[in-house]
């Protein structure tokens, strides 16, 4: 959880919610947890299988098909691969299977419904998704509360940072708060076509 902190506190690289401790004002800081947790391992293995050291070019010729788990409802997250011999492939949208055909097909075989793809600590969790979490593992919970300490002051100005976009402690918050109001976000803070199923 702490390798979301880079250095002591030099850079943050989750987008946590900000509040100047002089002014009040909030903001929200740059997301680099995707491409740093995701894309990159990523990359990682697929040069891995590929035979190649550290710097190594690619053999002329060499291409790669990276499947995509984005569903016909995310049609907005697909995306040509910024490396120029991987093709991304999207089967589901191919399929014309949205996020709840998936769900039915994974009923449908007897497996679990998968929550979206995210870290426990993820500021783009909603009320509803940080509930089932303090309601859940609660040595999992324990961890949230005293990593939403530990990056407190994880700027270099007046900001105070946090995990919730109320901008006060994950513990202080109450998240039964417009729980009925409230929608599940599944895919508008994602990025890079890496997250969700």
């Amino acid at each position: 959880m702490l390798n979301a902190i880079n250095g002591k506190y030099q850079f943050l690289s989750i987008p946590l919610y900000t509040k100047n401790s002089k002014t009040g004002k909030k903001g929200l800081l740059r997301r680099q947890c995707t491409n740093d947790y995701k894309i990159q391992p990523i990359i990682q293995q697929m040069r891995k299988s590929l035979g190649l050291a550290k710097g190594e070019k690619r053999k002329k010729g060499t291409r790669v098909e990276l499947l995509m788990g984005i569903s016909l409802d995310e049609t907005f997250r697909i995306k040509t691969n910024r490396i120029k011999y991987i093709t991304n492939t999207y089967p589901l949208v191919d399929l014309k299977m949205s996020r709840n055909d998936c769900k039915g097909w994974m009923k449908d075989h007897d497996y679990p419904i998968p929550p979206r793809s995210a870290c426990t600590f993820c500021p783009f969790h909603n009320n509803i998704e940080w509930l089932d979490i303090k309601n859940g593992d609660q040595k999992e919970w324990q961890e949230v509360i005293e990593f939403d300490k530990a990056i407190r002051t994880g700027t270099r100005n007046d900001d105070e940072v946090f995990l919730h976009k109320d901008c006060v402690p994950i513990g202080q918050v109450n998240f039964e708060k417009d729980k009925d109001k409230e929608q599940l976000n599944l895919f508008n803070n994602e990025c890079e076509g890496m997250c969700g199923i």
